[in-house]
């Protein structure tokens, strides 16, 4: 299953916040903000982490990408 943060990354955009800021306000480590940034998987802990700091939902946050039927 494919996902892609690219809602965070306007987010934080639109809050002027930097990768940096996120990282150390919601806790996380240098490889969750690498893996997140090539859109891979993270742990449900780290989605919830990154919602309560930027009070907002999951759904805000990421979004599930359509599987490719080839």
């Amino acid at each position: 299953m494919a996902v892609t943060y690219k809602k965070l990354w306007h987010m934080l955009l639109d809050r002027n916040m930097k990768k940096k800021d996120l990282r150390e306000e919601a806790d996380l480590t240098n490889y969750t903000i690498r893996k997140l940034t090539n859109d891979e998987a993270v742990t449900t802990d780290t989605l919830a982490k990154i919602c309560r700091c930027l009070e907002c939902t999951v759904d805000d946050i990421m979004e599930i990408l359509p599987k490719d039927d080839e």
